[in-house]
């Protein structure tokens, strides 16, 4: 079975299951549930925090140290909160049978994906620029791209948080607006789910390149950026969203760790190819 295959089955598996739903907003497998709502609830916490990060200029003050250790602050609490709590205990799981372990793990691998390789995409193709001179450590893609940037470490961790939140608010979502009984075909779930995407992306890309950040981080064309390269970012949604929406929705269909990789690995090789059909036919903004 290739990587499309793969994917392909979850897409289908979700679209055709139209009717599973019946807590509307959050999973009916408690265990998901749980994670789903302490994701979302951490979410403001992080985004304040790196907020206030903002807003005080400590990006332009701190060195490597400094930058790992609020990339830190913002990413571990996704684990280890629910690894202190344990919630998994009373649901009879391991830790590796979580949803909030399969969760993180997949977004790890998919924002590894990102980073390493995505973030060419984005130096090259919608101009992003990463201006961080006290930054040393770096990683990322030693062939693909210019090599005109780096990649800084920190992305790596901050990312995790970034699209645990994107993908748990989007797996609500799309829940519950198949939850209200409207018959909705293929054409439409896609059309939401690219929907979702484009918020994510827009709002990201406006959030992050703001005054504040400005001699950090930037777009060289920000109204196309925002109007078209939203469109290119939302490739990363489109394929992501409906394969991590199947992760533990149903108690009885759990995922196995070896699954998760699977399917991380599979959805990032086809935003390998959609970012590269992209640059191939499109071209930069």
């Amino acid at each position: 079975m290739t990587n499309m295959d793969i994917t392909a089955n979850a897409v289908g598996e979700i679209y055709q299951d139209a009717t599973y739903a019946p807590n509307k907003w959050f999973s009916s497998n408690p265990d998901k549930a749980w994670a789903e709502k302490f994701f979302l609830l951490y979410s403001p916490l992080w985004m304040s925090f790196m907020g206030g990060v903002m807003l005080t200029g400590l990006q332009n003050q701190i060195a490597d140290i400094g930058f790992m250790l609020i990339s830190l602050i913002v990413s571990l609490p996704l684990v280890l909160v629910p690894a202190i709590l344990k919630p998994h205990i009373s649901q009879g799981l391991r830790w590796y049978q979580s949803y909030w372990f399969k969760a993180n793990l997949y977004i790890f691998i998919f924002s590894l994906f990102g980073n390493y390789f995505g973030s060419e995409y984005f130096f090259d193709v919608l101009g992003m620029v990463y201006n961080y001179p006290t930054i040393s450590w770096n990683f990322d893609s030693q062939l693909l791209g210019s090599g005109k940037q780096v990649v800084p470490l920190i992305m790596y961790f901050l990312t995790q948080a970034y699209f645990i939140t994107y993908h748990t608010s989007a797996t609500v979502v799309l829940r519950r607006i198949r939850s209200t009984g409207l018959k909705i075909n293929l054409v439409i779930w896609g059309f939401l789910i690219f929907a979702v995407g484009y918020f994510w992306a827009w709002m990201e890309t406006k959030a992050m390149a703001n005054p504040f950040m400005r001699e950090s981080f930037y777009y060289e064309k920000m109204d196309a950026m925002l109007m078209y390269g939203s469109m290119f970012y939302a490739c990363y949604f489109i394929a992501s969203f409906p394969v991590f929406y199947q992760i533990d929705e149903q108690t009885e269909k759990s995922w196995s760790v070896k699954d998760t990789i699977v399917y991380a690995l599979a959805v990032s090789m086809i935003v390998f190819f959609l970012l590269d059909f992209w640059t191939k036919f499109i071209g930069t903004i």
